[in-house]
């Protein structure tokens, strides 16, 4: 099979090239410096050369702060940008696997977030990243869509490797014990992508690892795993937070991956194993 992937220089990204490189697969990987999914004529002319079997579009802006200062890049990178991925790997009969987020709901919901729960995103990354959806959908109707939600691992600036930095600086450390989600590492992620996308799975797809906790519950996960004192830690409410963030977050974050469960698919292990894995290789 031959694999185009965008978004290829991202923390994801980067373990999607190791979930999709050598395994008899012919990969191209693209960074931004390498493709602009924003500009539609470079898209065209990179799938086109390339002829892909999959795409796996990992390419988007996801600064959601910045995202509220700047919404024309949002848009721009994720709504437009999807689009002409989308409309390229149509033009070449590739099967599409698009990666979204749980921003695209407003967190009120009290129970986790079914694949078929309408969105309501409350900040322009995540309006931004729906209408990114409905591009990728429109154009491909049997596209699939992957939503997953507090991404961290070993590469690119995540909140392990912002804990862990914190930490070193000594002094109590404080984070919101009022917003709950799934942390989802890297690497098991792009381990289901994989599988996703060869299998050419159509629809909307959960994916995260298993275990609800807080940004306080995980940040004390993250100091007990470096042999810290997770003590050190206080929590606080959002509306604590200084300076505020320009952004809104959704209260509850955490998605059921019903899609995959219901189907009877393997789901990604507990985030904890993972954690201690990722803080032995952050910290060795």
């Amino acid at each position: 099979m031959r694999v185009l992937l965008t978004g290829a220089g991202g923390q994801l990204g980067v373990e999607l090239q190791a979930a999709f490189g050598g395994r008899h697969h012919e990969l191209v990987a693209a960074d931004r410096t390498r493709l602009d999914i924003g500009d539609r004529d470079a898209v065209a002319s990179l799938v086109g050369a390339v002829g892909p079997d999959l795409v796996v579009n990992a390419a988007a802006w996801t600064a959601v702060d910045a995202c509220e200062s700047d919404p024309d890049r949002a848009w721009r990178v994720n709504a437009l940008g999807a689009r002409h991925v989308a409309e390229a790997a149509a033009r070449a009969g590739a099967h599409i696997l698009h990666v979204s987020t749980d921003y695209v709901f407003d967190g009120t919901k009290e129970a986790p977030y079914l694949e078929w729960d309408e969105p309501r995103p409350l900040s322009v990354y995540g309006t931004s990243k729906l209408g990114g959806e409905r591009e990728v959908v429109a154009a491909c109707p049997g596209a699939t869509v992957v939503r997953t939600s507090w991404v961290v691992g070993p590469h690119g600036s995540n909140m392990v490797r912002t804990i862990l930095r914190l930490a070193e600086r000594g002094g109590p450390l404080a984070f919101v014990d009022d917003q709950r989600g799934c942390p989802t590492f890297t690497a098991d992620l792009a381990a289901k992508l994989y599988e996703l996308g060869v299998a050419r799975r159509p629809g909307i797809f959960h994916v995260t690892n298993q275990g609800v906790t807080t940004w306080y519950g995980f940040a004390r996960d993250v100091l007990a795993a470096a042999g810290d004192d997770p003590r050190r830690v206080a929590p606080i409410t959002t509306a604590e937070l200084q300076p505020p963030r320009p952004a809104p977050r959704p209260a509850n974050s955490v998605l059921d991956n019903a899609a995959l469960r219901l189907a009877g698919e393997r789901l990604l292990p507990d985030y904890h194993d993972s954690l201690e894995r990722t803080v032995r290789r952050l910290t060795a």
